[in-house]
């Protein structure tokens, strides 16, 4: 096979469309469409169903797909550490972890990682769904839950407290609960279950002061941590939110302080081919003595 042209087959089968993928190959929609008939032509199979809005790999497109992912990951992979200097790190660096943790408290940090080492590339993958490592969708994930690959290594980072927090214009407008059941009468900011949450037991509130197998209802439901924390900190109602996330001088108050919520253990993970770069060494060392720092 044309290595060129699996190049451009897996730019397409990325995309989704001839259009985008020449965007990001800076070649012609007519050139792509060339390129992929072409292989088609050379491997005897249709690789793409055409259809009016987008293109859906077939079965013999899709594993060619998956193995010229995990080619091109590994080739990746492979140049990152033939590039990189022992002595003084360098190259990119592809970091990923929720949208909560990184918005709040990484984003905030790395300028002095960034001053300490100005040839590392430093990318932010901010996302609740877990990154492929091994796919070298990201190099190192910080997750708030055990990584569920076995051929990852993993450190454990920091310990994260849960808590119930709400704005002091909500709670003069509705009072404080001074116990668990007194939620019932307030309204209650969850995270939705239509996507897996980032961190386990993320709505306790619903819970906690119910009978067992009760549920509290939910006035409003946000399938991202950080839009929780905005949507109490204008006064939509108390949310559960990790502790680093509500900063010194914030219009945030501690509620029910008796009543904790699950502690989330977060780890640093990245694949075992990458053990003893630089990079991620450097990185991970920054990590923990900006953790011992910080309050969770």
């Amino acid at each position: 096979m044309d290595w060129d042209k699996l190049r451009i087959f897996h730019a397409v089968a990325e995309a989704g469309s001839f259009t985008h993928a020449g965007e990001v190959l800076n070649l012609s929609q007519s050139a792509v469409s060339r390129q992929i008939s072409a292989l088609e032509e050379s491997l005897k199979v249709p690789l793409f169903h055409r259809h009016a809005r987008g293109l859906i790999l077939t079965e013999q497109g899709e594993l060619l797909y998956h193995t010229a992912h995990e080619v091109f990951g590994k080739l990746a992979m492979t140049e990152a550490l033939l590039t990189e200097s022992k002595d003084r790190p360098r190259g990119p660096l592809k970091v990923t972890t929720t949208v909560a943790f990184g918005s709040t408290w990484l984003a905030p940090r790395v300028r002095e990682f960034l001053e300490l080492y100005p040839e590392i590339e430093l990318h932010m993958i901010l996302d609740d769904r877990e990154l492929d490592l091994s796919m070298r969708q990201a190099d190192v994930a910080i997750r708030l839950s055990p990584p569920r690959q076995a051929d990852l290594i993993q450190r454990h980072l920091l310990t994260v407290h849960m808590h119930a927090f709400a704005s002091t214009a909500y709670l003069k407008k509705h009072g404080l609960p001074k116990v668990p059941s007194d939620l019932d009468n307030h309204r209650i900011v969850v995270y939705g279950e239509d996507t897996r949450p980032p961190v386990p037991d993320v709505n306790w509130l619903l819970r906690i002061g119910m009978p067992s197998n009760s549920m509290r209802r939910a006035a409003l439901t946000l399938n991202n941590v950080y839009a929780i924390m905005q949507a109490v900190s204008s006064g939509a109602g108390l949310g559960a939110l990790p502790e680093f996330m509500v900063q010194e001088g914030s219009d945030l108050v501690h509620v029910l302080p008796e009543s904790e919520g699950p502690r989330i253990d977060a780890y640093f993970v990245y694949p075992e081919e990458l053990r003893g770069t630089r990079r991620i060494e450097v990185f991970r060392d920054f990590l923990l003595r900006q953790v011992a720092q910080s309050r969770f």
